[in-house]
């Protein structure tokens, strides 16, 4: 009698813990939205915008979303403190921001939305960062679960325009990874 209570304990243990467990493959999910959302939303809550400007060619865009924007930290701050936005620099297709409309760039095969973003300065992937009525703020290249934290957190919590990034960087604690 005392094995089969025992059993019967485990095999709920069991089933708890994998019921609670992530299966493997499945991966922290951000919820990207477009500029028009963006816009509405800023009518009623100012944030900054995050933006994942990428291309469907770059690898490591690819290796981006699957570390950097599938890590539960990340996905959870980015979606407390901004409003994040996926765009492919090279999309034919018109975006407008803040009355502006950006269109696709024939001679540069890019959208001039990116151009606008980066500063004419492209490269992929690159996180922008756009403070409450403030100008883009575009960090070229990869970024790691742990490098975004300080990214984030500067632009998350308003120290962008108030406290000196090198000061900000040479104090900051990483806690993600």
């Amino acid at each position: 009698m005392q094995t089969l209570k025992l059993v019967i304990l485990f095999s709920w243990l069991t089933v708890f813990s994998c019921a609670q467990r992530p299966k493997e493959g499945d991966a922290a999910k951000l919820n990207w939205m477009t500029l028009d959302e963006v816009t509405a939303k800023l009518q009623t809550e100012k944030r900054p915008v995050l933006i994942d400007l990428y291309t469907d060619w770059c690898g490591w865009c690819r290796v981006m979303d699957k570390r950097t924007y599938a890590n539960q930290q990340v996905v959870d701050y980015a979606g407390t403190k901004f409003y994040p936005v996926k765009i492919n620099a090279e999309s034919k297709k018109s975006f407008t921001w803040k009355g502006k409309e950006y269109r696709f760039n024939e001679s540069a095969r890019t959208n001039d939305f990116a151009i606008w973003l980066t500063g004419g300065q492209l490269s992929y992937p690159t996180t922008v960062f756009i403070p409450v009525d403030g100008d883009p703020q575009a960090i070229p290249g990869f970024l790691a679960p742990n490098e975004i934290e300080l990214l984030m957190k500067y632009f998350g919590e308003g120290h962008f325009g108030k406290t000196p990034f090198e000061k900000w960087q040479r104090e900051f604690k990483s806690t993600w990874k």
